[in-house]
């Protein structure tokens, strides 16, 4: 009898420990996707976002796989990670957040692809916060310029607020994502940090999740940044 009650709490945590591992495991490999497709899309200067974009960017977001769900109109769904880039340098914890809609201008058949874009602006940020936003209409939007050779221009010549990119088949290039709505996943906020997460408190600090891929995503953002600083 004196055993009864301890091995029936044993019991309920073993059955506890599952749920509780499963908690936010979607938003775990989400980040992961996103860290892979960083990797690959900053591993060739000659070929990824050029250095003075990743220097300037207020923020950046990573949608990895975005897929395709109607070949006439063209529209598409994704989900994936926005992270803050702080005036001192450092990158915030990523919010979790959505894309629907809208032409992407893909290559003709592609099924799939990885979609990156540089926020230039804090007003961006400011509107996306507000709810759903729009690409083009809310904040001009234009494929991203690639390479070295697109260094100097932009820094002088390129005055959108988002610069957009996708990779599909193992080809990298600027994209068009004109008329396609991105909003914070509350969902998979509340998800992964907790019930009372919203994008604000994330990009303050004020939740934390409890685990480490949000520090790889971190630092290999930190590294793409200082690995596209030009030599001096």
């Amino acid at each position: 009898m004196h055993l009864a009650r301890p091995l029936v709490l044993l019991l309920a945590l073993a059955l506890s420990l599952p749920a509780t591992a499963s908690a936010g495991a979607k938003q775990r490999e989400k980040i992961a996707s996103a860290i892979e497709v960083l990797h690959e899309v900053t591993a060739n200067p000659d070929d990824s976002v050029p250095p003075s974009l990743l220097r300037g960017a207020r923020a950046v977001a990573i949608i990895p796989g975005v897929v395709k769900v109607g070949f006439v109109i063209g529209g598409r769904y994704g989900s994936g990670v926005l992270v803050r880039h702080e005036a001192n340098g450092d990158w915030s914890n990523p919010a979790f957040i959505s894309l629907t809609g809208g032409s992407v201008g893909l290559q003709v058949g592609a099924q799939s692809t990885d979609v990156l874009l540089v926020i230039k602006g804090d007003k961006t940020l400011d509107d996306l916060n507000s709810g759903k936003f729009t690409l083009g209409a809310d904040a001009a939007i234009a494929a991203g310029p690639v390479g070295r050779q697109a260094e100097a221009a932009t820094d002088t010549a390129l005055h959108a607020k988002i610069y957009a990119y996708s990779r599909s088949s193992g080809l990298f290039a600027g994209v068009s994502l004109q008329g396609a709505s991105l909003r914070f996943d509350d969902k998979s906020n509340h998800a992964f940090y907790g019930p009372d997460a919203d994008a604000a408190k994330i990009f303050a600090g004020q939740v934390t999740p409890e685990s480490v891929i949000t520090d790889r995503l971190r630092d290999a953002l930190a590294k793409a940044a200082a690995m596209a600083a030009p030599a001096r």
